[in-house]
């Protein structure tokens, strides 16, 4: 007994969280006010404008219920019903949190047994939803078409060894239309020949293609010609070119209607508020009401990818007509954490020059392929061509005071 006691007595319990150093990214941000700075690089709501107000007043701040309960509103079902007609589809469902709509999409679909093939450079809300379906997940080079097939080839092999097992395996291939890891744009035409020579499904997510590719911003798909009827479910967030909050999934009804008894984030979550739904409508009102405004910002998009050319020590890498691109370093300093900090140091040196830039932040030890350290540069289309001339000016005068 009294061995025991004092067992106890020394025992000392884990902490319920464990200790943060005090330069972690999470304890050391900053906080950009219009007064304070002069231009916001990092924003990433594309085109701005806000219905919010009114819609605040009428049904007040949140649902208080999931959307298959008492938390679906009218602004919800026209929201759906605008984005379907928008993106030309049969049917939207919206999510209440961008983050939760790829990752709930995808293992309301895939489920333990099934394989996924995925591009290593996917982002983090995809990596989730593949954890969370159980699927067998293959993954091929940063949109390196020939990597997929081999991997389709040696699948399509060893289904022929189990034609029974084959019958009742899905198999899916999950891409973006444009990586925000890296601002490339996916090769849809090749994958498309891929998904019918194969037999499998394409899931998009374009969180960062809606709203800025193609003559009327429906995303990657009106930007090649595709038809949308080729890929089987698209997917985006509603916080880049609808700046409001959540995200949606559009495709066939009988795709869509699924997730309503199956998205997890959909039957779980509180429904989207009213008055973030009415924003995403008065955004999609300015997107169909002045389509002029892709192509400003495509153009604003290939200025500055342009104006940062042969910066010294900083390498562009993204699309000229991403609206998101990545300073990274042409040499590395020999440790990711030196790296991280020599970009901090110029990131500190652009905000304190009234330019605000934020770096690339990553879950280091949840990334399946960890990307680069870099700096992130997002172009919205209210940013004037002397406001990108003078941020693209003052970053070749950061490198040029950090890097040299």
């Amino acid at each position: 007994v009294q061995e025991k006691e004092e067992l106890i007595e020394e025992w000392q319990p884990e902490p319920l969280v464990p200790p943060v150093p005090k330069d972690h990214p999470a304890l050391n941000y900053n906080i950009v006010s219009g007064s304070s700075v002069g231009i916001n690089i990092p924003c990433n709501s594309f085109l701005l404008k806000s219905a919010a107000q009114a819609s605040l007043k009428k049904y007040g701040v949140g649902t208080c219920g999931p959307r298959g309960f008492y938390g679906t509103f009218d602004v919800h079902l026209e929201l759906e019903e605008r984005l379907a007609k928008f993106m030309r589809t049969e049917e939207a469902i919206i999510y209440s949190y961008g983050f939760a709509t790829i990752a709930s999409a995808i293992p309301a679909y895939s489920k333990r047994g099934d394989i996924v093939f995925v591009d290593e450079a996917a982002c983090f809300a995809i990596q989730k939803g593949l954890q969370a379906s159980r699927s067998n997940i293959k993954l091929f080079k940063h949109n390196d078409m020939a990597d997929l097939e081999r991997l389709l080839k040696e699948q399509e092999t060893e289904d022929q060894k189990n034609p029974r097992k084959a019958r009742v395996t899905r198999r899916f291939i999950v891409v973006e239309g444009l990586y925000m890891n890296t601002g490339d744009v996916c090769p849809l035409p090749e994958l498309i020949k891929l998904k019918y020579k194969y037999k499998v499904r394409i899931f998009l997510e374009e969180s960062l293609s809606f709203g800025v590719l193609g003559e009327h911003g429906r995303g990657i798909t009106e930007h090649f010609g595709i038809n949308i009827d080729d890929i089987d479910l698209i997917s985006a967030n509603m916080e880049n070119s609808l700046a409001s909050i959540g995200g949606f999934c559009c495709g066939r009804s009988f795709i869509i209607d699924h997730q309503r008894l199956s998205g997890q984030g959909y039957c779980f979550s509180a429904s989207l508020p009213p008055l973030l739904a009415a924003a995403a409508i008065e955004a999609l009102n300015i997107m169909e009401d002045n389509p002029d405004i892709f192509q400003t910002l495509r153009a604003k998009c290939e200025r500055i990818h342009k104006a940062l050319q042969g910066i010294s020590g900083l390498k562009v890498v993204g699309e000229s007509f991403s609206p998101a691109l990545h300073l990274q370093l042409e040499e590395s300093c020999g440790s990711r954490e030196n790296d991280v900090k020599l970009l901090k140091r110029v990131v500190d040196y652009c905000m304190n020059s009234g330019i605000a830039l934020t770096q690339a932040r990553y879950l280091e030890k949840e990334e399946k392929c960890l990307p680069p350290p870099s700096i992130r540069v997002v172009i919205t289309v209210e940013q004037t061509e002397q406001e990108l001339d003078k941020a693209a000016s003052l970053l070749k005068e950061a490198a040029q005071s950090v890097l040299n």
